[in-house]
């Protein structure tokens, strides 16, 4: 394993996580009870207050008919709402199912109906709209809204938009634990978390080898598949999170990344309970307010897409002293262009430490070492994603399963104590995507003779234009080198002559003009007459989901009606 040699004494050092992340958090409440746990724009809840508050949900749900195993689906944004009733499910002996706020009607049902979810925790304005019509028919029996506003004062009109003429939310809820005629009218969030019930007695502490989450896959290729996600393989990536990053014991964490999404669940909210850090939340991603956050929360470490930091570095506002008090800035959840690190390392003195992971994978599987920078693979312009943890195997495999040697191109395959241990409900998928415990990605890339990682694409992404292979994301890293180019998606179009053709989406950087023509010649004077994009289109934003991944197969259903 040439990674080894790759890996600071810290991150080669054995590891022993706690058996869950509950566990990391009542250890932090003992150690540190008056530190803040949750920074909410200027609201804070300590860790001694969060651990009542939860403590109180988990009451109201074991009475309102949650068991051990039941589900609880959870669909916030970045609020102290979402990290209490997550707790809350956990202290109910229940598995967290977190949900992407974005869902509309038919999403979230099907997630409902798919994981068994016996409870939703969601905002006011979001079940009047369409969630109370998507539990029909849904085993869902209890349901608690907060409004995002709460926890808080400063109403910022960035996120919240105008002031309410009054609380969010549906009809007047009853009585926390008051019996009602339809056991599914909702309660209020925040009075049952503050009507001071205890934790269910009799419920056991979480075993590392049992289901933490089901986590949806982002479906940016299909129906999305619940992973499971065990207690053991969160808490095993957050120490390793805090065990190889140089961040101050008790620092404070931003949640850059979404909760909901397994990045911000393990690199954010479960580092930092492992690390009795303060979590500084800021509802959703705005970059002014952002980058206002940066300077009055001072965190030390966060995560998040390039298409987060490529909307930073954007606005007018950015400057070094946003990201001064950083030792660690991570990248993962989408591909990161050696362009946006060099400019973000040139112009706002951050290092951008590349990441590889997915939800099967309960985040990362690979990172650049702090102490190191990423290589370019000289051949492709391919920025590495990093290598391979101490106690992860990574191979690379031929369309037969075979191993492939170094530098050889095929399908990356993940060995390791972080992975999920299947799809819930999905026995044959299962089977198909973790033959013998190892988990074959989806993803195309190759190794080097040292250990460093690079990912080239998906393999659903691959076009073949006139018989040559093309991946996306060689075009996209070209078209990124261009000063012009904000974001850039790649995908192909059905072509007459070719089979498919090669076309560009983009979206420009704030105050920059350019034509297509002139991005196509861009690109055709830098790659093989096959590979550049014959098309390209201009949009003011590319569509992404919530995590910053973009929809590819959203724009490939545009191109191919426009084709």
């Amino acid at each position: 394993m040439p990674w080894l040699g790759r890996l600071g004494p810290a991150q080669r050092a054995p590891v022993e996580p706690p058996p869950s992340v509950l566990h990391a958090f009542r250890a932090a409440v003992r150690r540190a009870p008056g530190r803040p746990a949750l920074a909410y724009f200027d609201g804070r809840l300590s860790y001694a207050e969060t651990d009542a508050l939860s403590d109180s949900v988990a009451g109201h749900l074991a009475a309102r008919g949650v068991r051990p195993g039941d589900r609880v689906a959870v669909m916030h944004q970045n609020t102290p709402h979402f990290v209490l009733a997550v707790l809350a499910a956990w202290k109910a002996g229940a598995v967290v199912v977190p949900l992407n706020p974005m869902y509309k009607t038919a999403e979230l049902a099907h997630a409902l109906r798919d994981s068994g979810a016996a409870a939703l925790v969601c905002d006011g304005p979001t079940w009047a709209a369409y969630a109370a019509a998507a539990t029909a028919g849904t085993a869902v029996r209890t349901v608690l809204l907060a409004d995002p506003r709460d926890l808080q004062t400063r109403d910022d009109p960035r996120v919240f938009g105008p002031p309410a003429d009054g609380p969010a939310g549906a009809a007047p809820a009853p009585g926390p634990c008051e019996p009602a005629a339809d056991p599914r009218q909702p309660a209020d969030f925040l009075q049952v978390a503050r009507h001071g019930h205890s934790a269910p007695a009799g419920v056991p502490a979480p075993e590392a080898g049992t289901t933490a989450l089901i986590s949806y896959t982002s479906g940016t290729s299909g129906t999305p598949k619940g992973a499971m996600n065990p207690h053991g393989a969160l808490t095993y990536n957050a120490v390793r999170q805090v065990t190889g990053h140089p961040i101050p014991k008790g620092a404070t964490y931003f949640a850059l990344a979404p909760l909901f999404h397994i990045t911000g669940m393990v690199c954010e909210l479960a580092a930092c309970f492992v690390n009795a850090g303060t979590l500084a939340l800021a509802h959703r991603f705005e970059p002014g307010l952002v980058l206002d956050a940066f300077l009055e929360h001072r965190p030390a470490y966060t995560v998040g897409p390039a298409t987060a930091f490529m909307a930073l570095a954007a606005h007018p506002a950015a400057g070094r002293e946003h990201f001064a008090s950083f030792a660690v800035v991570s990248c993962g959840g989408a591909p990161l262009p050696p362009a946006l690190v060099t400019r973000l390392r040139e112009t706002l003195g951050v290092e951008l430490l590349n990441g590889y992971g997915l939800t099967e994978s309960t985040a990362a599987c690979a990172s650049v070492p702090a102490h190191l920078r990423a290589p370019v693979d000289p051949a492709t312009g391919t920025l590495s994603v990093g290598v391979p943890g101490a106690r992860t195997v990574v191979r690379i495999l031929d369309a037969h399963g075979a191993e492939l040697p170094f530098g050889e191109t095929g399908e990356i395959a993940v060995r390791g104590p972080q992975l999920a241990t299947g799809y819930w409900g999905l026995p044959e998928a299962t089977a198909e995507a973790f033959p013998d415990g190892e988990l074959r990605t989806g993803d195309v890339g190759f190794m080097d003779e040292d250990g460093w990682l690079y990912v080239v694409d998906r393999k659903k992404d691959m076009i073949n234009a006139s018989g040559f292979k093309v991946w996306p994301r060689e075009v996209e890293d070209v078209l990124h080198t261009h000063p012009a180019v904000r974001e850039a998606a790649v995908v192909g179009v059905p072509d007459p002559y070719r089979g498919e053709s090669v076309k560009a989406y983009v979206s420009l950087r704030p105050g920059s003009t350019v034509t297509p023509a002139e991005l196509t010649a861009h690109c055709a004077a830098r790659m093989a007459a096959y590979k550049y994009p014959r098309h390209v289109e201009i949009l003011p934003v590319l569509p992404k989901t919530t995590s910053g991944k973009i929809l590819r197969r959203e724009l490939r259903e545009r191109g191919s009606k426009h084709s």
